[in-house]
């Protein structure tokens, strides 16, 4: 099976292809769990932060504002008292989950053999 995409040149150097944004995006380990979280429909913060566990309120905070800054997630106030806020991917943020599900499987497919190089077979 081939494989290989080839993209047009994007400048001088190699950080100037767009391929770049997409790597950086999941460096941030918390942004592919936060938009894995939101894949089924917008939730309030309190339930992202129960749902993700093990995520700071102050890092969950940090990444929501990040990701719609990016436009990955748009934020809803409704005027309610108390005022109710609640978080849903954009296109572009649905559009992530694409390579998530595929790094997932892949996850499934050689996570085993990454582990067992990396750790040994004597891991518990």
């Amino acid at each position: 099976m081939d494989t290989q995409v080839v993209y047009d040149s994007y400048g001088e150097y190699e950080s100037d292809c767009p391929a770049r944004l997409a790597v950086d995006l999941f460096a941030n380990s918390w942004l592919t769990v936060i938009v894995y979280t939101l894949r089924n429909g917008p939730m309030r913060p309190v339930e992202l932060h129960r749902a993700i566990g093990g995520i700071s309120q102050k890092m969950l905070t940090q990444t929501l504002r990040r990701m719609e800054q990016m436009g990955l997630l748009q934020r809803r106030r409704y005027a309610e008292a108390p005022p109710r806020v609640d978080y849903d991917l954009t296109q572009a943020g649905r559009d992530l989950l694409i390579p998530i599900f595929a790094l997932g499987k892949w996850a499934e497919r050689h996570g085993d053999t990454v582990r067992t190089a990396l750790y040994g077979d004597d891991q518990e």
